[in-house]
């Protein structure tokens, strides 16, 4: 069984077991028992009671993953002064690129998707939905996320990624990051940071759609523009300035 904390309350141990496997990805009844070490009857009880108050969801193939709640609630921290002024500089971003623009916020091993303007004819899955979870194991916005963290975090999450520590010092060059084909095939993405006051990374400002409107290098297409629309964003004083360069 997975070493967690325990609450001594059963039933808060093993829902905290079911969330900790989960913030790996999405994952199979089977898969989740094998992990935590519950019973599968435990694990079907469980997930399908947290389905219920939305704190689970589940994928196209069935797999469970963390809902929509979970972001939510993250969010309420989600009504905050920084989700409230993006409406604008998200909507602005979709319509001068077609694509579809995104604030992404980092929870432990997951980053959630506080706010979101969906571009025309994208056709992206509820996994880019408001309020869904995914692990920061994968993509742009993950990339963005972890690169200005210290040493040891970025050891310790970046285990199992499909990018590795090249890759952030990277996107800490270049102000950016970029991915293509990541979590949907024929999709590119680009992010920047969002810096509080303190110019520490708050959030992941992300442009994505399919790779016939964001091109096979979106970093360079669209890495200025999204700076830009990141330093409209309110976080409160003026932070430092995000460097970028088109290598």
């Amino acid at each position: 069984m997975t070493s967690e904390p325990s609450s001594g309350v059963g039933v808060l141990d093993k829902t905290s077991l079911l969330l900790g496997a989960l913030a790996e990805g999405p994952a199979s009844l089977r898969t989740l028992s094998d992990v935590t070490g519950l019973s599968r009857a435990t694990v079907h009880r469980l997930a399908l009671a947290l389905e219920s108050i939305r704190l689970l969801t589940r994928d196209t193939r069935g797999r469970f993953l963390i809902g929509p709640r979970i972001g939510e609630l993250a969010g309420g921290a989600g009504r905050d002064r920084l989700v409230q002024s993006s409406g604008r500089v998200l909507a602005d971003l979709r319509a001068r690129t077609g694509a579809s623009a995104r604030l992404y916020r980092r929870r432990g091993g997951v980053r959630i998707c506080v706010a979101t303007a969906e571009g025309p004819g994208t056709g992206r899955s509820a996994g880019a939905a408001e309020g869904v979870a995914l692990p920061m194991k994968a993509g742009a916005g993950t990339q963005v996320l972890l690169a200005w963290e210290d040493p040891y975090e970025i050891a310790r999450t970046i285990r199992g990624a499909d990018f590795g520590v090249a890759a952030l010092a990277r996107v800490r060059r270049q102000g950016w990051a970029q991915s293509l084909g990541t979590g949907e095939l024929g999709f590119g993405a680009v992010a920047v940071p969002v810096r509080g006051a303190d110019g520490r990374v708050e959030a992941a400002l992300v442009l994505d759609g399919p790779v016939a409107l964001m091109s096979r290098a979106p970093g360079r297409r669209y890495g200025r523009l999204l700076i830009g629309a990141a330093d409209g964003l309110d976080t409160g004083p003026v932070r430092p300035a995000a460097r970028v360069s088109d290598s």
